[in-house]
This record gives structure tokens, C-alpha cells and sequence, in this order.
């Protein structure tokens, strides 16, 4: 049984009605924040949006045309830290932070002003609440990996200098090879990822970026030590910083990285792979450097592109934008457990997901001229048990190429 819808008006006086997911309708010039609250049964809980005070844009595909449905060629375009949310805003090149009321987590109140990122085409964002660092990722002209500090009451502080990645491109980007796929922290928060898409065809290496987190060297307004910010940081952690120059690996037998999750408990990272399916790479703690431990192939994929990781079924689940299926994977080899079709449901495919509890929630963005919405699968069974137990169209309320997905639990 579907949710009954609220109403709600929020800034900028429309009226919106939405679920657990966060929403660009990138072409406008205010981008929407969407979040829903899961209730004890499966259900998705409606809310209200919150506006985040930034432009989206979206990418181009290889004919210059808008890449509609995967408008950020990218996993995480919002990520939640506690009862913070942040989101990145490509158009206007800004992150922006909301607080979650632990109250009524359907109101999102803006923290602070966005701030500049110094980069083109941010689509991609990490937040380390273990050291209160932020960090967002861009994809175009400037390509590269900036963080700035966060707190509750400060805001955000300053973004530092961008880590760039010489990728050639143009602002917005060609896609969806040749990109930045996503920023992510390691499962104990000491090491900041970045997987960056190859491009086969124009004989482009993709790699796997590693960036410690370790004690800061200096302090200026530029860094992301927070010592000159001391309002943004706690004594715990004012002096750690992500270091500015991190180690690049290509993992033998992949080429088009694209959503990842950090293990939980190990230093492994699951990967997909647009070429094949996915993977599950080992992470050196010591140098960053990342190797392939195992390879598995989705059969009859388009591109396997997003990525989550269940804690109930300690598996990983996979997505497609052109099939409108779930792959469930194994975190030790990546190699496949199940495939649930749900192409009952009239969605065309799948892009952002993310787990919560006893269930998988997968977003389907729409093309244009279909609707969004959201699929909820229930895998409390364990592995292997996964089955639709609810879809919900977000038809006025995501736009047609809506992109990213946070689930508050």
C-alpha cells in the first residue's frame, strides 16, 4: 500500500510532494533537495523539499544533446552525515549543507551559504563526520577533488585547492566516458576515493584516485586544516586535513569505474564497471595503491553503473539505466547472486540506490518525457530474497531527470 502524499509548501512557494530521494530538475536555476523518512513498516514516507540555493546543469552525451537520463554521469550527488545533508549544485559550481531536524527530519533547513568550489561541473559528494570534511568532485573543464570543513552551527568553511584530473574536458562535460564517477571515504574515514571513467574507445585510462587523511601541513585560508576557522572544526580534529596529493592505480581488468561503496569491517572497495559489471578491489591502507581481488560479469547489462551495499544480506546490489532490473553481488568476489527483473512496474531502468535497514531503494530518473520514481525491495530474508514491494511515481515532483538519492533511517 502507497503512502498517502504530503503537502507541503516550501521556500519559494510551490507546492511539492515527494519520497526518500533528492532531486535536480537540472535545468532550472534552483535546484531541490528531496528527502523522505522511512517508516517502521516498508513504506517510503513523503515530505517536502527544501530549495539549496544553487543552478544545476547537465552533461552532454556524444552528440552534444543533454545526457538525459544519467544527467551527472555520477554516483553521490548528495550524501547525508548524521543530520546533515549536502548537495552539489553543477551549474553554479557551489556546495550546499541542510540540517535534518532530528524532530520532523521532513524539514531541511539551509546551514550557511553554499560555498564555491574551485572546480566546473561539481556532481559528486563525501562527508567524513569522523573529521567533519566535506569533499565534492567536478567533471569538467576543471576536473579535480576539493574539501572544505563542516559543522553543525558553522556552516561550511572555505573550499581548499583543487586535486585535479587532467581529463581534457569541457564544461559541461562530454559523457559518460571520461568522467569523474564518484568521491567516497574508506569505511574507517581515513582515506578519500575517487573513481574516474575511462574512455576505451579514445584509449583513455581510467584510474582509482586515493587521497590520505592525515595530520594538516599549515594552516592557511586556503587548507582544509580549519585552524584559521577554529568555529568549523573541534580540537579532535582541527589539524587533520585530505592530503593534496593522493596515488593513482588502474586495476588490472577494469576500465569504466563507476559507483563504489567502501566494505564495511575491511579496506575493500565494490566497485561497478560499465564495461562488465562490477568488481571488488583491495586497497593498500599503507600506499593507496588499489588491486583488482575479484571480477564479475552481469550478463546481458547496458551499462552497470550505481552501487549499494546491505548490511542484512552483506551483499552488494548493482543498477542499470537501461534495464529496469536488481543485481545482487557478493562483497568478496563481485561474483552474481541474483537477478530480480522488475520490469513490471513500466520504469525504463535504474540509476541511484541505496540501502536502509530491511530494504533496497533504487531510483528510476525518468528520460524526458517519463516520470521518476522509486522502487522499494525487500530483502529481509537475507541473500538472495530480494522482491518489489512498492513503486511510487514522483510525476510533478522529481522532474524528468532527477539524480541522487539519500535514505534517513
Amino acid at each position: 500500500m502507497a503512502p498517502q502524499p504530503l503537502v507541503c509548501e516550501p521556500l519559494g512557494g510551490r507546492n511539492d510532494v515527494t519520497l526518500e530521494t533528492s532531486s535536480a530538475p537540472e535545468t532550472q536555476l534552483e535546484k531541490e533537495i528531496l528527502i523522505g523518512l522511512l517508516d517502521l513498516a516498508y513504506q517510503s514516507s513523503p515530505t517536502c523539499s527544501s530549495f539549496d540555493g544553487g543552478a544545476g546543469s547537465i552533461a552532454l552525451n556524444s552528440k552534444g544533446q543533454p545526457a538525459t537520463p544519467d544527467a551527472l554521469v555520477s554516483q553521490s550527488a548528495l550524501t547525508i552525515a548524521g543530520n546533515t545533508i549536502f548537495a552539489v549544485n553543477a551549474g553554479s559550481n557551489t556546495l550546499t549543507m541542510l540540517s535534518i531536524s532530528p524532530s520532523d527530519p521532513t524539514k531541511l533547513t539551509p546551514v550557511g551559504q553554499p560555498v564555491s568550489i574551485p572546480g566546473e561541473f561539481a556532481n559528486t559528494v563525501a562527508a567524513s563526520p569522523k573529521h567533519n570534511i566535506v569533499c565534492a568532485g567536478t567533471s569538467g573543464a576543471l576536473a579535480g577533488v576539493a574539501c572544505s570543513r563542516f559543522s553543525d552551527r558553522g556552516g561550511l568553511g572555505p573550499m581548499d585547492a583543487l586535486r585535479p584530473f587532467d581529463l581534457g574536458q569541457t564544461t559541461p562535460p562530454v559523457g559518460p566516458t571520461n568522467t569523474l564517477s564518484q568521491v567516497f571515504f574508506s569505511a574507517d574515514e581515513s582515506m578519500l576515493f575517487a573513481a574516474v571513467k575511462g574512455d576505451p574507445a579514445a584509449n583513455k585510462t581510467g584510474f582509482f584516485a586515493s587521497f590520505p587523511v592525515q595530520a594538516a601541513q599549515g594552516g592557511g585560508p586556503s587548507s582544509c586544516t580549519g585552524r584559521r576557522h577554529v568555529g568549523h572544526a573541534t580540537k579532535k580534529n582541527a589539524s587533520v586535513s585530505v592530503a593534496k596529493e593522493g596515488q593513482r592505480s588502474t586495476p588490472e581488468g577494469t576500465a569504466v569505474l563507476f559507483g563504489s561503496q567502501s566494505i564495511p569491517g575491511t579496506s575493500n572497495v565494490f566497485v561497478t564497471d560499465a564495461s562488465f559489471g562490477a568488481a571488488v578491489l583491495a586497497v593498500d591502507p599503507a600506499t593507496g595503491q588499489a588491486t583488482t581481488v575479484g571480477k564479475g560479469v552481469v550478463e546481458g547489462q547496458a551499462a552497470t553503473c550505481w552501487a549499494t551495499i546491505s548490511q542484512k544480506t552483506g551483499t552488494a546490489f548493482v543498477t542499470d539505466v537501461a534495464m529496469n532490473r536488481l543485481v545482487e553481488m557478493r562483497l568478496e568476489d563481485a561474483r552474481v547472486v541474483s537477478v530480480l527483473d522488475l520490469s513490471g512496474n513500466g520504469d525504463r531502468g535504474l540509476i541511484d540506490l541505496r540501502a536502509g535497514g530491511n530494504f533496497i531503494y533504487a531510483l528510476s530518473p525518468g528520460n524526458g518525457t517519463t516520470e521518476a520514481a522509486i522502487t522499494v525491495v525487500d530483502v529481509s530474508g537475507g541473500s538472495g530474497s530480494a522482491a518489489m514491494v512498492q513503486h511510487f511515481g514522483l510525476r510533478g515532483v522529481a522532474g524528468p531527470s532527477a539524480m541522487g538519492m539519500a535514505v534517513l533511517v
